[in-house]
């Protein structure tokens, strides 16, 4: 997939960094304001296309949500059918959670997306959803695909077949808007924001590593503070630890145990990473990251920390390039089913800068050195994270050339003019 092309060149990253509000999060406070008895205030809300796929959908299913220069604001409102196709854009996030509020709350629709996303497979969610008592039908298991909600609740005790946010995730909106109470087993520490902000808002839930209990009591409103994505972050965060001179300070980022598996394994890998003043917003904690580059050494990165690095694998993967010695990382497979093959990105991003990668089935493979760019063009294939990756391993290897910088847009708008500014502290 082409796109707009750009030139990211090298140089260490140093001073204080903020980076947009973290999209998971804001995908799941635009839903969760739907399900409110009263108005969510939510500040600090992604404003990258993924989110405002969500925002669009909410709006089609009757949702009502203004804003103003300091926040967004969702008031109750009865959902109704949308009259028109729901396009879900590049985000599978959207796609699957807002699966889960028409099941739960008994409407009818039709969901589609961009090529990207029609490749991406939404039958384990589907089929959940079918046991909860909806009608779906997929197009070979993808988008597009057609929902119709149950007035009839049938199962209420749900096992994942494999640890999944999303559908996790789904299945408590299916919830919420049914108005029924809820048991999801088989987790094995997927991201956890839907639950803290069920919290938060007054909801009924207990949760664990492997099990989450939601009662039926509704949610109320009030105030939702959106902190700094941890996933963004990331990516000054590692371009730091690789990049001698660096030295940077993110503020207020989003530091969720079950989202922070980047910065375990490079602290494995011997990086300088520091939390600083330790805080929680709207039941989410958060900290300021200090980093900065020291040496580093491959290591072991097992399919629990992976898990909880599913998003920052490619920045693994860069990290691993200037890490002396070889890197492994279990439970890579479900890369393969991301907004791209970025297990193939991997590879392209490695090979750019004459490192050896590569796949062991669900192993990735990474023999560690000194990358040095050759100065052509990798291909993003239209995914954010593999054009930013790519600006990430420029900073340390030298200047690279990459596709599909429009699709930055996606999740970190402004990252281009914050990466340009990363040495002038």
């Amino acid at each position: 997939m082409a796109g707009e092309h750009v030139t990211f060149d090298s140089g260490p990253v140093r001073g204080e960094l903020e980076v947009p509000g973290d999209k998971s999060i804001s995908h799941r406070a635009l839903i969760a304001g739907a399900a409110a008895v009263t108005s969510l205030r939510i500040s600090g809300l992604n404003a990258g296309r993924d989110v405002r796929a969500t925002r669009d959908a909410l709006g089609a299913l009757g949702a009502v949500i203004s804003s103003d220069a300091r926040a967004v604001t969702v008031a109750r409102a009865a959902l109704r059918s949308p009259r028109t196709a729901l396009d879900c854009m590049n985000s599978g996030s959207t796609a699957r959670m807002l699966l889960g509020v028409c099941a739960g709350a008994n409407l009818a629709a039709r969901f589609d997306g961009d090529a990207s996303l029609r490749r991406r497979p939404m039958e384990p969610v589907a089929a959940q959803l079918r046991a909860f008592g909806a009608r779906i039908e997929t197009t070979q298991g993808r988008l597009p695909l057609e929902i119709r909600g149950t007035p009839q609740i049938e199962t209420r005790h749900f096992i994942l077949l494999r640890p999944s946010a999303q559908v996790k995730s789904a299945l408590l909106f299916a919830a919420l808007f049914g108005g029924v109470a809820v048991q999801i087993d088989g987790d094995r520490g997927s991201r956890d924001h839907t639950e803290r902000m069920i919290g938060h808002l007054g909801g009924e839930i207990e949760w664990g590593g492997t099990t989450a209990r939601l009662g039926a009591r509704p949610l109320d409103g009030g105030q939702i503070d959106v902190p700094g994505d941890f996933s963004s972050a990331a990516f000054f965060i590692t371009a730091a630890v690789v990049t001698p001179g660096s030295s940077v300070v993110l503020r207020n980022v989003g530091v969720n145990p079950t989202r922070i598996g980047l910065l375990e394994a490079l602290r494995e890998m011997g990086a300088a990473i520091e939390l600083r003043r330790p805080r929680a917003w709207s039941g989410e904690p958060v900290a300021d990251i200090a980093a900065e580059h020291r040496s580093l050494r491959g290591c072991r990165i097992d399919a629990g920390m992976a898990l909880r690095a599913i998003d920052e694998i490619p920045l693994l993967a860069v990290a691993a390039a200037f890490a002396e010695g070889v890197t492994t990382v279990d439970g890579a497979s479900d890369l393969r089913t991301k907004e791209s093959d970025r297990l193939a990105a991997i590879g392209r991003l490695c090979e750019s800068v004459g490192i050896e990668c590569a796949n062991e089935g669900p192993r990735l493979v990474i023999s560690g050195g000194a990358p040095q760019s050759r100065g052509g063009a990798v291909s993003a294939e239209g995914d954010h994270r593999i054009a930013m990756a790519a600006a990430v391993l420029a900073g340390g290897a030298g200047p690279l050339s990459v596709d599909s910088a429009d699709s930055i847009e996606v999740s970190f708008p402004g990252f281009l003019e914050a990466w340009r500014r990363r040495g002038r502290g």
